[in-house]
């Protein structure tokens, strides 16, 4: 791959996951604290992008796959998803907000398969190429959160002063978070976005010509492989650790601004900084640790993060929050990403693309759906008048729920011979 190449790539990465992170973790306090939005309203604003996941590939196989350029329909998707955006940041009742988002999602979720195939198009050997284009994902995910803290910032101390009318000296981190200013930087992130994608490599539709088939598009010609027992019983922990994950990614930031964490969304940052390091970890983990004990390490994280929580505050406790959000990489790459290699590597070569498809309906599309459905009664259950929750107890419940799932996966879930090997094969290819 030519270093332009690397470079246009990157670059692509970088602004697709910078528009997702601008607003995905903020907009729970802006709708909570701002337009008044009940937990359940909340969490369904949150599963309009669960049920984008799962149209998704329709989407993309109906269109880009068959019809038109990969880097057009990106652009195009983006451009709409602009508008959409920035119509969304005027609407103040969940009638008007809820369709904008849902349409919103229904453009930007596609465009994460959009830009893997872009990049997979130009690469001989993804495997080794692919990791550190998409790296610059998370760090620009990383940079929408620290956008965020520095237009927070009071730098009035250091003589200077945001020029930016929306902007004032010395705010308080829910100032902004709280408002729809991250939606309209998303909108114009967005336009960015989708008028670059027009100048990156040309990736022709790759099934043109081919008659869409949906039981492709969703993974369905994996289904044999549940009768495995040991994919089953992975494929039911992924759906179900997305119910409690749908907590953290929903209200963390308005919980964090609610009890007094200052510039909560930027200090959020650390946990995928510290995915970045965990991810780089992983290969000597499946050496030493194993597919299952590497699983259970994910999901006890997330039941020790949520404990966290519960018991920590923004004065003598605060480095409870900090480990709290420290522990997004273990939850993460020792769940998700393991279980992904995992199916990755116990699926023939001819299922492989079939598997993925099928695991990210689960876990991103019915798992977080049924993580919304859930998560936003119970946060109203424990809300104590405006902008006021009994945070203790609404995170004490999904630690419990985390704690049950990983029982149930250390009971079902046998390492054998099979999971070794393929945990070696994973280490193998990454070193």
């Amino acid at each position: 791959m030519k270093p332009t190449t690397y470079s246009r790539l990157s670059l692509m990465m970088f602004l697709e996951y910078f528009v997702w992170g601008a607003w995905y973790v903020t907009l729970g306090t802006y709708l909570g604290a701002t337009l008044n939005f009940s937990g359940l309203q909340i969490s369904s604003v949150y599963g309009a992008g669960a049920i984008a996941a799962m149209l998704s590939p329709f989407l993309v196989g109906l269109i880009a796959d068959r019809y038109f350029a990969t880097e057009r329909v990106l652009g195009v998707m983006h451009l709409l998803g602009a508008g959409l955006m920035y119509a969304a940041s005027t609407a103040t009742d969940f009638g008007t907000f809820y369709p904008f988002l849902l349409g919103y999602a229904l453009c930007y979720m596609p465009t994460i398969a959009l830009t893997n195939a872009v990049s997979f198009h130009q690469m001989n050997n993804p495997a080794q190429q692919f990791p550190s284009i998409r790296v610059w994902g998370t760090i620009g995910w990383i940079a929408s959160g620290l956008m965020i803290f520095f237009i927070q910032t009071d730098i009035s101390g250091f003589g200077l002063s945001w020029d930016f009318p929306f902007i004032l000296k010395g705010t308080k981190s829910m100032d902004i978070e709280a408002t729809a200013i991250p939606l309209q930087i998303t909108a114009g992130l967005s336009l960015l976005m989708g008028l670059y994608s027009f100048s990156l490599p040309h990736t022709p539709p790759k099934g043109k010509g081919k008659a869409f088939s949906a039981r492709e598009a969703l993974g369905l010609d994996a289904i044999g492989l549940l009768k495995e027992r040991n994919f089953l019983v992975l494929f039911v922990a992924s759906i179900l650790i997305c119910i409690p994950l749908m907590f953290y990614y929903t209200f963390t930031n308005m919980f964090l601004n609610e009890v007094g964490f200052e510039n909560a969304a930027g200090k959020m940052t650390l946990g995928q900084m510290s995915e970045i390091i965990f991810m780089l970890l992983m290969p000597l983990a499946f050496a030493r640790l194993g597919v299952k004990k590497m699983m259970l390490i994910g999901m006890a994280a997330w039941a020790i993060r949520y404990v966290l929580f519960a018991f920590g505050d923004p004065e003598g406790l605060v480095w409870m929050f900090y480990i709290g959000i420290l522990l997004h990489g273990i939850c993460f790459d020792f769940f998700f990403v393991t279980g992904q290699i995992y199916a990755e590597n116990r699926a023939p070569s001819s299922l492989r693309s079939s598997v993925q498809g099928m695991m990210t309906f689960a876990t991103y599309g019915v798992g977080m759906f049924i993580g919304s459905l859930v998560s936003g009664p119970i946060v109203d259950l424990y809300a104590q008048g405006e902008n006021a929750h009994s945070w203790k107890e609404i995170w004490l419940i999904p630690a419990v729920f985390a704690v049950l799932v990983m029982l149930v996966f250390w009971a079902l879930f046998k390492e054998g011979q099979k999971e070794t090997a393929a945990s070696r094969v994973e280490t193998g290819s990454s070193s």
